[in-house]
């Protein structure tokens, strides 16, 4: 006969003497409340929990808001399980799914019990309800570490950043008598604006015994500034482990900087990351923030009424941090930075290897503003674009004896042009014209070139190319001319041809090794596209750029016992600044390759190939 499971048979005898059976069912599975108290737990909505529970104890509802903020939990799933009878009770199984902020997501198998009370199916809850290891008297707790970040490395594998001893300068606003007196001296000695120090003070939080921090030092800068630090009252210092360049400012712009997260940054990396937290915030620090700093590690403990551990219920395990290596040289980069010690208008210096294109030194100014004028800044080139136009005309037939004249000045498609200064060689050769940057005869020559071979003159020499340095990089471009005027401006370097001083390096680069290399900063990327130019043109181009320095517009690049070659450019800005003229020098010495730009700075002759020379004197 068949078998009814879950059913009592019952024998009721009646008046009459009469026998029938009552069949009565166990109470249905507590299904319907066990979702309810899981979707109101991924609210961490305790009151509503506390309406599906037996007897709520008096400690539930801050047992779970602790939940959620020892944790730092931030979204939560739980997934019913299996339900089994057990006695007159039901054991409810879940699958818990919690995200907690900086660390990931922790999953974990829990228990719910549920009673008969008058009627309804309602939770027996105690602490083991939130994980079956939590006991009364333990709340959940949680680590967070980060691994010390990776360094940023030169050419040679030896840091360029990294982890080092320094001095934190700091104020204690209850010990500050003259405010006004404290920000002089942090502006004169350490450059820190009045502003910053004032918000610092006035931060939430802050309390008149807080020492806050206002500015880093290495030790032996602070050892020179310690005397004239140290009697300011409210001044005090705190020795520290902190990351740094391995010089002041060093490769600045190309490095970065590193300090706590921003509100913008954090929105841009989301997660692991949370405030506090101390990341790149320009330059590699910043692109490769999660390259260098990996993932962090942590754990999730009970804890007794005193904070110590009782037990790891899990560990996330961070991914290691990892270097990053450029291309830059440490000697290289000192010497592109002293050469540039004094300058006060914005400038950029970049250094690159003519044999492989490896960026050896980039060095932007000044250090307040955060544009990379090296890489990312496009100028008109002027004069220095002549190595192309040369490259050409001697591709037309052009030869360095050949006879030009340099008038005054010369008009090209209905527009004049002059010289610089007005000046002259009446008669004379293509090389000496080459060497004293003659305008008038180089428009003069450009009428009897076509588009065509400009343009395919300044693809050779990567106009127009396209490379990735790791960081914002603007490159160079040469429209089509539109008409004879503009190609007659644009063979001078002017109207709108554009270059960053980057890629003018690239140029002297081109003519050093006879082929154009696209740079490159990162010793892990692949080598660049090459452009070979013709080697009779290669030649010729290194004997002119010779001849620049030794008799040319370029003698002030000269370095004593060495074969500096190149050529000076003087851009005019035109608009409302058509009296200021950019001052350039691009050159090379052996397989090293300099572009050196002063903005607004005058002449390139100048005012470019002196820094040049200081360069070349002391790289290696």
């Amino acid at each position: 006969m068949p078998v009814v499971v879950g059913i009592v048979m019952t024998l009721v005898a009646g008046a009459a003497g009469a026998g029938w059976f009552l069949l009565q069912r166990e109470p249905a599975l507590p299904t319907r409340e066990v979702r309810a108290y899981l979707a109101a737990w991924e609210h961490f909505d305790a009151p509503a929990m506390a309406a599906l529970t037996a007897a709520p104890p008096p400690e539930m509802e801050a047992a779970i808001a602790g939940m959620q903020e020892d944790l730092r939990v931030t979204a939560a799933r739980f997934t019913p399980g299996p339900l089994r009878r057990q006695g007159a009770s039901v054991v409810a199984g879940y699958a818990a799914a919690l995200d907690l902020a900086g660390l990931g997501t922790w999953t974990y198998p829990g228990i719910l019990e549920l009673d008969r009370v008058a009627g309804k199916w309602r939770v027996a809850w105690s602490p083991a309800a939130l994980h079956p290891d939590l006991v009364a008297g333990q709340h959940f707790g949680r680590s967070r570490t980060w691994a010390p970040r990776a360094p940023i490395l030169g050419a040679d594998g030896a840091p360029l950043v990294s982890a080092t001893d320094v001095v934190d300068i700091g104020l204690e606003p209850d010990r500050i008598k003259d405010l006004a007196a404290v920000l002089a001296v942090l502006k004169q000695q350490l450059n820190v604006e009045p502003a910053s120090v004032t918000a610092a003070l006035n931060a939430p939080g802050v309390k008149p015994d807080h020492f806050v921090p206002v500015a880093r030092l290495r030790p032996d800068r602070f050892a020179q500034l310690r005397p004239v630090l140290e009697p300011v009252p409210g001044v005090f210092f705190q020795r520290n482990t902190g990351r740094l360049a391995v010089a002041e400012n060093f490769a600045l712009h190309v490095l970065g900087r590193y300090d706590e997260v921003t509100a913008e940054r954090l929105t841009d990396l989301g997660s692991p990351y949370l405030v506090g937290d101390v990341v790149g915030l320009s330059g590699i620090e910043a692109v490769y923030e999660r390259k260098l700093a990996g993932t962090p590690s942590g754990e999730v403990r009970t804890v007794d009424a005193a904070g110590a551990t009782v037990r790891t219920l899990f560990q996330f395990t961070g991914t290691p941090p990892e270097p990053v290596r450029t291309t830059l040289d440490r000697r290289t980069q000192e010497a592109a930075e002293a050469a540039l010690a004094g300058v006060t208008s914005p400038a950029a210096i970049v250094a690159v290897d003519s044999a492989t294109g490896d960026v050896r030194a980039v060095v932007s100014r000044p250090f307040d503003q955060p544009f990379n004028r090296a890489l990312a800044g496009q100028y008109p080139p002027a004069s220095t674009f002549k190595i192309v136009t040369t490259a050409a005309l001697l591709g037309m037939g052009t030869k360095p004896e050949s006879p030009i004249a340099c008038p005054p000045e010369a008009t090209v498609g209905g527009q004049t042009f002059r010289n610089f200064e007005g000046g002259s060689l009446g008669g004379t050769t293509f090389r000496s014209a080459f060497a004293q940057s003659c305008n008038t005869a180089f428009v003069a020559l450009s009428a009897n070139l076509a588009d065509a071979a400009l343009s395919a003159a300044a693809t050779s020499f990567g106009f127009g190319a396209k490379y990735d340095l790791g960081l914002p990089t603007a490159g160079a471009a040469f429209p089509a001319p539109k008409d004879l005027a503009e190609r007659a401006s644009e063979a001078i370097g002017q109207g709108r041809v554009v270059a960053s001083p980057l890629h003018m390096a690239t140029v002297a680069a081109a003519v050093a090794s006879g082929g154009w290399r696209a740079p490159r900063l990162l010793s892990d990327s692949p080598p660049g596209a090459v452009t070979t130019l013709d080697p009779q043109t290669a030649a010729t181009l290194k004997d002119l750029t010779t001849e620049v320095v030794r008799t040319g517009t370029g003698m002030a690049a000269a370095v004593a016992g060495q074969q500096v070659a190149g050529k000076t450019g003087t851009a005019e800005i035109g608009g409302a600044d058509a009296d200021r003229t950019h001052a350039w020098f691009i050159g090379y010495r052996g397989t090293l390759a300099v572009s050196v730009l002063v903005e607004g700075g005058g002449v390139g002759g100048r005012v470019a190939a002196p820094l040049a020379s200081k360069f070349f004197a002391a790289a290696p």
